[in-house]
């Protein structure tokens, strides 16, 4: 049912009532305060580390040299960033803006349309149109709505609550996930042969054809009057395996690397590709996931189109691969199910945020063990 306060708790319309601030539950704590800064400049910015671009051209070359050259560097940007831009994926260029067309056509909608789509988490129900609900001990919140539904595999999906309008989404966004799940299922053979395991140890690992999900966010992020006090998506590290992502070409995506935040550039027909907690764990912290955090604006709204492929809840026990391993290195993460991580990272995150409450006046560090205590299991595919 369609309600006045479900339409009057979207920040969308929030956004498009004129205010000249905005209400207190989004304003960040001050330590963060300091690090929000202008993201058209900061994304102008050529100085310091960038995220890396992987051509994927020579993937499969016949030429071993060429092959394992390009191979290499993804292998290098998973060790060292954990995220980077994928360009030459295979993925056509017609495809990919059919499905951001069609994400953005939905969210063009009045309201009042789109919340006939709307989740209810309360009630368990968490596929759907929906806003963040403040979740930690300083009942803070997020400038973003968001549509999140499950994508793949086909028998999983559940169409009836997918967008009717446009009518190329349904569409659209099977072709995408489909391409979409080949390139993951190549991704994860060059990572574990980066480990030195077998080719399909990694998809193995993850769930396979039948079990790895992916889980499609589009992620809307309205123009912000105050973009300096608020953040779309705050500080977190992706629960997946790999996260693939889209967006309007609007910067927002920040990476925390070397002790500070650097903006990702908006590269043209490119996918970015994160490097999920669950990959950390099973090779022992050699593949990185990194923090991250969205920006806002008050020029241009931005839209992402986040997909998470994620393993099985319970079926699966996680942990460090036997050969990732050693006397020297030993495991560093405990054998856990999907879901007990999940758990694990939402009591983390509460706990440290009523620490973080309590001693907001001492917390003014930008170090990054600060900007760790506000981490966050991300995304609603974590509730």
């Amino acid at each position: 049912m369609v309600t006045a306060a479900s339409i009057g708790s979207r920040v969308e319309s929030l956004a498009s009532s004129g205010i000249s601030t905005i209400p207190k539950e989004y304003v960040r704590p001050e330590e963060e305060l300091v690090n929000i800064g202008d993201i058209f400049e900061d994304e102008k910015s050529t100085e310091g580390p960038q995220v890396p671009t992987i051509d994927l051209k020579e993937i499969d070359s016949e030429d071993i040299k060429v092959r394992e050259k390009c191979r290499e560097e993804l292998k290098k940007a998973a060790i060292d960033w954990g995220v980077m831009h994928l360009i030459n994926h295979g993925i056509s260029d017609e495809l990919m803006e059919r499905v951001k067309k069609a994400g953005k056509a939905f969210f063009d909608l009045p309201i009042e349309q789109k919340e006939k789509y709307a989740n209810d988490q309360a009630s368990g129900k968490i596929q759907g149109y929906g806003s963040k609900l403040a979740n930690n001990a300083s009942g803070q919140l997020e400038w973003e709505d968001y549509f999140f539904h499950c994508v793949y595999p086909e028998d999983k999906r559940d169409l009836s609550i997918w967008p009717q309008t446009p009518s190329d989404c349904i569409v659209a966004t099977s072709e995408y996930a489909k391409e979409l799940r080949g390139l993951a299922t190549k991704m994860l053979s060059i990572l574990s042969l980066g480990l030195g395991l077998e080719e399909g140890r990694l998809e193995k690992e993850v769930g396979g054809l039948e079990e790895l999900l992916l889980q499609m966010k589009i992620n809307y992020y309205p123009k912000c009057p105050l973009p300096e006090l608020a953040l779309g998506v705050e500080a977190h590290t992706d629960i997946s395996a790999l996260t693939f992502i889209l967006h309007n070409m609007v910067p927002g995506l920040q990476l925390f690397y070397g002790g500070k935040w650097v903006t990702a550039k908006c590269v043209p027909n490119s996918v970015v590709m994160h490097i999920g907690d669950t990959l950390e764990i099973l090779s022992n912290g050699k593949y990185k996931s990194i923090l991250h955090r969205g920006l806002v604006n008050k020029e241009k709204v931005r839209i992402s189109w986040a997909v998470f492929c994620e393993p099985p809840k319970e079926k699966i026990i996680l942990k460090p691969l036997p050969e990732t391993v050693s006397e020297e290195e030993p495991a560093i993460f405990p054998p856990r199910t999907f879901f007990e991580h999940i758990q694990h990272k939402l009591f983390r995150q509460s706990q440290e945020a009523l620490v973080s409450t309590k001693e907001s006046a001492a917390l003014k560090s930008t170090t990054e063990s600060a900007l760790k205590s506000t981490k966050e299991a991300a995304l609603i595919s974590t509730n």
